[in-house]
C-alpha cells in the first residue's frame, strides 16, 4: 500500500532546543491512527511541524507523493491536509455559518463532498445555531465548528489536536461518533486525546511519543496488552 503520509526522521527544534528526534511515520489513505503520549512529549509540535506551523524542522515529508516538508501551512492545506487545533481556534465575532462557509474550498480532485448541509446533517446542534456567534457556542458546539470547518476543505488527512479535552462526555461520545464516520468517508486521521480507551476502539493504529521519539507503532490491543509501557508513558 502506497503511504498517503510519510514521514522520515523528523526533527523540530524551537530555537536551542529540540523537540522531535528522528520520527518515522506511514499513514494509509483513510487510516486512524492514534497519537499517544504524556503532556510535553511532542504530539502537538508533531501536528503543528506536519502542517508547517514549526517553521525549524529538518527530515522528509511527502503527502499524496509531493514533497512538503518546508511549504507554508497554506500550501499543505490546499495539498488536502487540515488541522483541529488545541484550544479550537473558532472566529468569535463570524456566525457558525460564516465560521463554516469561510473554510469551503474542493478537495484536491475537485469534488465536494462536504458541504454545509452535510456538516448540519453530522452536527444538528450546529444547524440550530447557525446564526449564533462562535463566542456565543458552549465548549463542545465550538469543537464542533472546528472538526466542521475543517471538513468544509473536503481534506484527505485531518490532524485533530486533544479530540474531546474538557468536553462532557455526552458531547464527547459524540465527537467519537464524528470520529468514525470521519474514517468511514475515507478520510484519514491523526487524532491525539488522553482517552486511550475511547481511541482504542476507533483507531486502526496507535503511536506513541516519549521525549519526542515514537517508542510505539501497532495495534491498539497490542499497545492495551503491554500494561509496563501503558503506565511507564501514559499513566494507565
Amino acid at each position: 500500500m502506497t503511504a498517503l503520509l510519510a514521514v522520515e526522521r523528523l526533527e523540530a527544534f524551537y530555537g536551542a532546543s529540540q523537540v522531535l528526534h528522528g520520527i518515522d511515520l506511514a499513514l494509509g489513505r483513510g487510516e486512524q491512527v492514534a497519537l499517544l503520549g504524556r503532556n510535553g512529549m511532542g504530539k502537538t509540535t508533531l501536528l503543528r511541524s506536519l502542517m508547517g506551523l514549526v517553521t525549524d524542522c529538518r527530515g522528509r515529508v511527502t503527502f499524496a507523493g509531493h514533497d512538503i516538508a518546508g511549504l507554508v501551512p497554506e500550501r499543505i492545506a490546499r495539498a488536502g491536509v487540515a488541522l483541529v487545533p488545541e484550544g479550537r481556534g473558532v472566529f468569535g465575532s463570524l456566525s457558525v455559518v460564516e465560521n463554516l462557509v469561510m473554510a469551503a474550498r474542493p478537495a484536491s480532485d475537485g469534488r465536494s463532498r462536504w458541504t454545509l448541509p452535510r456538516i448540519f446533517e453530522l452536527f444538528p446542534r450546529l444547524a440550530e445555531r447557525r446564526g449564533n456567534g462562535g463566542h456565543q457556542l458552549s465548549g463542545g458546539e465550538q469543537q464542533m465548528l472546528t472538526i466542521g470547518r475543517a471538513l468544509m476543505t473536503n481534506p484527505d488527512l485531518i490532524l485533530i489536536d486533544e479530540a474531546t479535552e474538557g468536553l462532557a462526555p455526552l458531547v464527547a461520545r459524540d465527537i467519537w461518533r464524528t470520529l468514525g464516520v470521519i474514517r468511514d468517508e475515507g478520510i484519514a486521521t491523526i487524532v491525539v486525546d488522553k482517552d486511550f480507551k475511547s481511541l482504542s476502539k476507533i483507531a486502526d493504529r496507535a503511536v506513541l511519543l516519549s521525549k519526542g521519539a515514537v517508542v510505539f507503532n501497532g495495534a491498539p490491543a497490542e499497545l492495551s496488552a503491554q500494561t509496563g509501557l501503558l503506565e511507564r508513558h501514559l499513566g494507565v
